[in-house]
């Protein structure tokens, strides 16, 4: 069964590139590499360490890109409400969270016009994991009940491994946006520390809204040539 998105978000603009290089020299000259083929980025905690985090931003803004700033806040929910209202300053669309309710719900407060992705469950967790961390419940349970805390306490949407997107929209107000990260081409799948996986078309298929990739068009030997490919599986699904 097909739950593929019906939001009219532009079919160029679901693929976000995940910046995860250790300079921002680096991370430019990627982005530039890359060119048209890429339209929106995410940039974490490794360039966050790396020198001028919110000058990178501005660079990318400044032509036309779309910015995630996945720093996943998690800390006093006073806290995390000043930093995602100073964040929302910034002109950036999405922003990730973790934690409990009133950290959520003290983002969702913050926001403006930024929107906000509460985290689930780590692409790079798995069943033992969970256990390891005291989760005794099922992972789908653990996501599903996730999502469902986040819309309802103001967040925009999740973080969410494409396995468990069938679910979420089956169970969840369509107006949550979804974003798949863990996405891997089902050829030549490299070893990694990503462990729940799912390709770029069942990404979709299954309801994911936008996915994020990094490894696959960061390594490639040509990493346009790869995103471009990417851009043309998720046209493909989409019609275009």
């Amino acid at each position: 069964m097909s739950h593929q998105s019906t939001k009219l978000i532009p079919p160029q603009e679901r693929l976000i590139m995940a910046l995860d290089v250790p300079s921002v020299e680096e991370a430019r000259e990627l982005v530039e590499r890359l060119g048209d083929a890429v339209h929106f980025y995410k940039v974490g905690m490794e360039l966050f360490m790396a020198g001028d985090y919110f000058g990178l931003i501005e660079w990318l803004k400044a032509r036309g890109k779309r910015v995630f700033v996945d720093l996943k806040f998690f800390d006093v929910p006073a806290t995390v409400g000043r930093a995602v209202r100073a964040l929302s300053q910034r002109g950036v669309d999405f922003a990730t969270v973790h934690g409990n309710d009133a950290i959520m719900e003290a983002a969702a407060a913050n926001k403006g016009e930024l929107k906000i992705l509460a985290v689930t469950v780590l692409t790079s967790l798995d069943r033992g994991d969970l256990d390891d961390l005291g989760f005794d419940c099922d992972v789908q349970k653990l996501v599903l009940s996730r999502a469902k805390r986040a819309l309802a306490l103001g967040c925009d949407g999740v973080i969410s491994s494409g396995l468990e997107v069938p679910l979420l929209r089956e169970e969840v107000d369509h107006k949550l946006l979804v974003i798949s990260p863990g996405i891997r081409p089902v050829e030549n799948r490299p070893a990694d520390d990503q462990k729940r996986v799912v390709t770029v078309e069942d990404a979709f298929k299954n309801g994911a809204d936008y996915i994020v990739v990094g490894r696959p068009i960061r390594d490639a030997a040509d990493p346009r040539a790869e995103a471009l490919r990417v851009q043309a599986q998720i046209a493909s699904v989409f019609g275009g």
